[in-house]
Order: structure tokens, then sequence, then C-alpha cells
């Protein structure tokens, strides 16, 4: 009897990695973050990621972080889990996980407790300490919304696209 492969990755690191994945269509200088959406039947129903909206050009918005508002990327961008949520194509997103590697702001916290997201599983939490993550927090205790840190002992995971490695 042949026994199967070991090694290979689980759940978490599989969703975690489409959404790292997904991450490098962004186009924002500064920061990618991707994001999965996974039924509990691991099965994934969506995937996003941060940029412009449709129609508004990358190349006409400003990706900057400093100056006046409006000449910044922040009242432009769609974060990655607002992304997700709104590329789902009708599938109902009660009681599925959301897969993000930095911890959600208070906007995407409200989208996912509102679509009915009941996990948020994350890599990095480092604006723990902004009011925006912190009221992200407080809705999601409030709703119900569970969150946790991904627990992995992978540092990376290389995909190849050579043929003879397939």
């Amino acid at each position: 009897m042949t026994i199967k492969r070991s090694g290979y990755i689980n759940w978490d690191e599989y969703f975690m990695g489409i959404a790292l994945l997904s991450a490098k269509r962004s186009k924002d200088p500064n920061t990618q973050v991707g994001a999965c959406i996974v039924s509990p039947e691991h099965k994934i129903v969506s995937v996003g990621y941060n940029g412009m909206p449709i129609g508004c050009s990358d190349d006409e918005f400003p990706w900057g972080r400093e100056g006046e508002p409006l000449d910044t990327k922040y009242p432009y961008v769609c974060h990655a889990e607002l992304n997700a949520i709104l590329n789902n194509v009708g599938f109902n997103l009660k009681d599925c996980t959301i897969y993000t590697p930095l911890f959600p702001c208070n906007e995407c916290g409200k989208a996912i407790i509102q679509s009915g997201i009941r996990e948020v599983v994350f890599i990095s939490d480092k604006y723990a300490e902004t009011d925006s993550v912190k009221a992200s927090k407080r809705m999601m205790d409030h709703a119900g919304v569970r969150y946790r840190r991904l627990k992995s002992n992978l540092q990376s995971l290389t995909l190849s696209y050579r043929e003879e490695d397939i």
C-alpha cells in the first residue's frame, strides 16, 4: 500500500497563501494586501486585493501616503477585504472565514460583519494600536466575529512556473 505524501500545507496555510498571492496583483507601491474568503466546507468563494475601484485608472489616481488628503491613495483605494466581499458572485458569505495578511481596518471590519463572515485569520497586527484597528476589534467582539493569528511553521512558500518542477 502506498502512503500519502507528507509535508503538504494545511488548510490555513493554503488559504493564506491564496491571499498572499492575490496581494501580488496590487499596484500599491507601499502596501500589498490580499484576501481570500472561504466557506465552512473549505471552498474558496472570493478573493480580492487592495487597488482602485473598477473604472478608476491605476495610472490616474494617486498612490502616495502623504500630502493633501485628495492627493493621497486613502480616499480612493479599495481594501482587499472589501474587494473580496464585493467580488463575491452571489455566494452567501454567512459563516465564512476571511484570510488576510493584515488585520482589517474598521471600514473593512464593518463590511465583514455585515456580510456574515464569522472568522478572520491574519498574520500581522502591526496597526493594533491605531483607532481604526481598535474600533474593528471592538465591533467584531460585539458582533461575535472571531479573529486569530495564523499559526504556521512556514517562513515562506515558493511557487515555480518551470515545467520541470511540475
